[in-house]
């Protein structure tokens, strides 16, 4: 399915280009309105990311999730500063269906595997941000892009899925937010690899013809932000094209 995405900062609409809060984009303070306008033209579920709380945890936007959950009727999922099992029950308690984990999937992998068997398969998904090195290498980045580490997407996958990995947001950091086109070879690739993961691809779609080539990928949920805010297409021209492939 197509999600549309919205990022968070102090009540706005935000777009940071390859992670940098210095490099940004402003979208205004309706985000109910996007919402309503997503819910109308077909939406299933919608991508949040508490970008305040990325930061810092004890900023998370609480009130304003739990009040946009509860003015719409599509499932949301939400990331952003996910830290520990408080700040997991806190977003559930407002209603949001799926919680977004990444950097704490590397900084604390046991504690990451000890959620995945407390919680459904359904609620938890595992966010994974990547640069693709010269010889094909996925290295996972954390803490906002701003580290590098040693680990590779497919040693982080691997290492998940006897826990209940169900659903995987991979990111190439090199096309986010920069329109540029989604990397199709890499969702092939790691798609064939992994048939029991839901990939979500996120990251340079900017045309209908990248969603078309993505659904041919094999991945299964295409996650939407900059392109619907700038009007590339429309969310119901996006699903359309989803559907006629």
């Amino acid at each position: 399915m197509i999600i549309p995405a919205l990022d968070l900062i102090d009540g706005k609409i935000i777009r940071l280009q390859q992670g940098d809060y210095r490099s940004s984009y402003e979208y205004g303070d309706n985000i109910l309105a996007h919402l309503q306008t997503y819910e109308k033209q077909g939406a299933k579920m919608l991508h949040l990311v508490d970008l305040d709380a990325a930061k810092e945890p004890d900023k998370r936007q609480t009130k304003l999730i739990k009040y946009l959950v509860n003015s719409t009727n599509i499932p949301i999922q939400i990331g952003g500063g996910i830290r520990n099992y408080n700040d997991i029950i806190t977003i559930l308690d407002t209603g949001v269906k799926r919680v977004v984990i990444g950097s704490m999937a590397i900084k604390n992998s046991r504690l990451v595997k000890e959620w995945l068997k407390m919680f459904h398969p359904d609620t938890i998904v595992l966010a994974i941000d990547i640069r693709i090195s010269g010889n094909n290498e996925k290295i996972v980045a954390i803490n906002g892009w701003q580290e590098i580490t040693y680990f590779t997407l497919e040693q982080i996958i691997q290492e998940f899925l006897d826990f209940g990995l169900k659903y995987v947001l991979c990111t190439d950091i090199s096309r986010d937010g920069m329109l540029s086109g989604p990397n199709i070879d890499l969702y092939k690739e790691i798609v064939k690899r992994y048939s029991s993961i839901i990939f979500q691809a996120s990251g340079g779609i900017s045309s209908l013809q990248d969603i078309q080539e993505l659904r041919c990928s094999g991945v299964q949920e295409v996650i939407i932000g900059r392109a619907l805010l700038e009007n590339k297409f429309t969310l119901a021209e996006a699903i359309k094209c989803w559907q006629n492939v």
